[in-house]
């Protein structure tokens, strides 16, 4: 199955971690939403968001062994992520860099506080 997904990230203390390229950034307690695709494998995409222990690779990586839960929303068929990070870059505060590198948007990840 291929497809795009939107991952959600509960962080409940801040946290300063240092994203590949991108540096150090600060994760404010919040939820982080990512939107993501899997053209290949959208499953096997997903579940390695879900494990603590992998070599990191993307900039995802680097946030969700920190994240204290996590919950994904898959879209099958359909490869959308950077629409949805366009529609969710008006509602929501965009963490810049993050995710991105393959694209012109200005960021795959976006912070709501709570």
């Amino acid at each position: 199955m291929k497809g795009t997904y939107i991952l959600i990230l509960k962080i409940d203390k801040e946290k300063i971690l240092r994203i590949g390229k991108l540096g150090e950034i600060e994760f404010k307690r919040g939820l982080y939403v990512y939107v993501g695709s899997g053209m290949n494998s959208l499953i096997g995409r997903v579940a390695r968001h879900f494990k603590r222990f992998k070599r990191t690779k993307w900039h995802i990586d680097y946030l969700s062994i920190e994240a204290d839960e996590m919950v994904v929303f898959l879209i099958p068929n359909e490869k959308i992520e950077c629409k949805l990070a366009k529609d969710f870059e008006k509602r929501f505060k965009p963490i810049e860099g993050f995710g991105c590198s393959d694209c012109n948007c200005s960021s795959h990840l976006f912070y709501i506080p709570f």
